[in-house]
């Protein structure tokens, strides 16, 4: 980067990168892409060079280079840099980040008159970029942008200092060590990671009351430990619904809908997530450990099959939509373990079809909204997969109401019901229910996900209230 030293109103305006022009970490995008794409090389690049900072932002940025026209930008930052464009004055981006994409983002959002970033041998933060500008501008011959710790060496060193999206907190302490930036913007709120842990999914965790249900208990201890179990199973899923978001950015951030989530859009920051996800994790671990090491087994199979779905299964066809029927199934297993029912196979047998066509639902959901014929972002699925996504959607829900009849027929049945024509009578809502869903999936007016769907679809709830009606009055 070449630049001169001004004077006057022509003090040139140094913006920072990370957390400031853009709404995320380079580093960060980095790391997370590369654990989608590439695991292994990613988490052995880290290991190797956690000590070395500049070393470890160029491996990130070789494995995995992120799509700069996606990255989320400050709009009012943007605003800031456009004045001073307008005014004639200076405008270089200089951050942390390794050389090459800091140089990628200042080209791709011209014009800049000029870009530096960290080397692998200078990590271009702190003290090492406020002599780094002092050098080219003369200490107080520059105004800076930043956002962080790290810039505080730098805006001491500044004529004029911009704080983007800091905290209350973080602009006292700045007062009491006598820099007085101007704010820009508003730091993240906590409604959005909120969002981010997708609370509304939590729904899903009633499945754990289920086994209760079936066998027809409904004591106070068994529906404390499945309450219990469902907290747990919630804690533990909105971590990895985190993780999933993390190593989805870019996917998420060129579809429809799923770019206003708190990550892809940068309302939250990364790092935030991360903190989030390590302890919702270790929250729901410590639940799963007091109800038991069976409750215990259950969440850790599940973290290892959510995490390995989140790395790589997801993008894989067929296993993906199996992945997805076998994580509901296995919170039946869990509210079994919890409240120390024996579930009935049946109940096993019932369930997996079901989910597994209301995962090809899902993929019909997505390919029904899609622009083009080419694969769903992130996923590996395309026009031409969804007659063969509504023949498995079909033939599973079959499946399920076939076991539902054999289920009324068998002595399992008898024991625990007295009118069993009132389960046939199920068996129809539900094949009414099924082709509902696969029918609504298929035309495209499902947002995405069939189980909120399920709970908000006025037709479709009247329908399961029947449904538990009539399962109520077989067992008078």
């Amino acid at each position: 980067m070449t630049a001169t030293k001004a004077e006057g109103c022509d003090v040139p305006l140094v913006v920072d990168v990370d957390g400031t022009f853009l709404k995320t970490d380079l580093l960060l995008e980095c790391f997370w892409k590369g654990l989608g794409v590439a695991p292994i090389q990613t988490v052995r690049a880290a290991v190797a060079n956690l000590s070395d900072r500049p070393a470890l932002k160029q491996a990130m940025a070789q494995i995995a280079p992120v799509d700069i026209k996606t990255l989320p930008l400050d709009p009012d930052v943007m605003a800031v840099v456009d004045q001073a464009r307008q005014a004639g004055r200076q405008v270089l981006l200089v951050s942390g980040s390794t050389h090459s994409l800091v140089a990628e983002v200042a080209a791709g959002h011209r014009p800049f008159d000029g870009a530096e970033g960290s080397s692998g041998t200078v990590n271009l933060t702190a003290e090492a970029k406020a002599a780094r500008l002092i050098e080219l501008f003369g200490e107080g011959g520059f105004d800076y942008i930043g956002d962080s710790h790290a810039d505080i060496p730098v805006w001491r060193k500044a004529r004029q200092a911009f704080a983007a999206r800091s905290r209350p907190r973080f602009l006292a302490k700045l007062t009491a060590q006598g820099i007085t930036p101007t704010p820009i913007g508003m730091a993240w709120a906590g409604r959005d990671l909120i969002k981010g842990l997708r609370p509304h999914q939590w729904l899903k965790n009633m499945l754990l009351f289920l086994p209760l249900f079936a066998s027809h208990r409904v004591d106070l201890a068994g529906v404390t430990a499945a309450l219990l179990g469902a907290i747990a199973f919630s804690a533990l899923a909105s971590a990895i619904y985190i993780v999933n978001d993390l190593t989805d950015l870019e996917a998420d951030r060129v579809h429809e809908t799923k770019r206003n989530r708190p990550f892809a859009s940068g309302r939250v920051p990364i790092k935030v997530g991360m903190a989030a996800s390590l302890v919702l994790g270790i929250l729901g671990l410590a639940i799963g450990a007091a109800l038991g090491w069976g409750m215990l087994a259950v969440l850790l199979v599940y973290l290892v099959l959510t995490l390995s779905y989140s790395f790589h299964l997801k993008r894989v066809r067929w296993v993906d939509v199996t992945m997805l029927a076998s994580l509901y199934t296995l919170r039946v297993v869990a509210g079994a373990m919890a409240a120390s029912v024996v579930a009935s196979g049946w109940l096993f047998a019932f369930i997996f079809p079901i989910f597994l066509s209301l995962g090809c639902v899902k993929r019909l959901t997505e390919l029904a909204k899609a622009k083009g014929s080419g694969n769903v972002p992130g996923r590996r699925y395309s026009a031409a997969d969804r007659d063969d996504l509504l023949n498995v959607a079909i033939l599973s829900g079959l499946g399920a109401l076939m076991v539902f009849i054999a289920y009324s027929l068998s002595a399992t049945a008898a024991a625990l019901y007295t009118h069993i024509w009132l389960l046939w009578g199920v068996t129809a809502l539900l094949g009414l229910w099924l082709t509902r869903m696969i029918y609504t999936g298929w035309t495209g007016q499902q947002d995405y996900d069939p189980i909120i769907y399920a709970v908000t679809d006025k037709i479709g709830l009247s329908l399961v209230v029947t449904c538990m009606t009539f399962l109520v009055l077989a067992a008078t």
